[in-house]
């Protein structure tokens, strides 16, 4: 088996582990995204596996998109003894400033998998469209 790692996040990981620091709702955490255009819109998936639907907020303000998401540790019985703890907990949140292009009172939402898709539609006003040309005879003349 072929393994490949990363050692900037292992340290990453390491710092968050002897610090204790998770994000929080005054630093959170930043979430791993994706973004790309999609026919008529334009497609925001953000990744937050483990995250409960009701703990993911969406605010849009003005062009100001933020999505916090909060991963809660599972609620285990007394007897249980943690051996291995990677994945993080605490608060994850992502801001991103939308173009006057974007049709910010359209956005839509799904979440499926651990996956969080936004996709917001391209306005019409940015769309492209053919202008008439007129002729001589479409604009009156004023004598004098």
């Amino acid at each position: 088996m072929l393994m490949r790692t990363d050692p900037f996040r292992e340290l990453d990981r390491l710092a968050q582990h002897l610090t204790g620091v998770t994000g929080t709702w005054s630093r959170p955490s930043a979430m791993p995204m994706d973004a790309y255009r999609e026919g008529e819109e334009y497609v925001i998936a953000l990744d937050l596996p483990g995250v409960a639907k009701d703990a993911i907020d969406i605010d849009v303000e003005r062009n100001m998109l933020t999505v916090r998401a909060e991963r809660r540790p599972a609620a285990k019985a007394d007897d249980v003894q943690m051996e291995l703890s990677e994945r993080p907990l605490g608060v994850f949140s992502r801001q991103l400033v939308l173009a006057d292009t974007l049709d910010t009172e359209h956005i839509t939402a799904d979440y499926e998998a651990g996956v969080l898709t936004l996709r917001i539609p391209i306005a019409e006003r940015a769309k492209p469209r053919k202008i008439a040309i007129g002729g001589e005879s479409d604009h009156k003349q004023i004598r004098g």
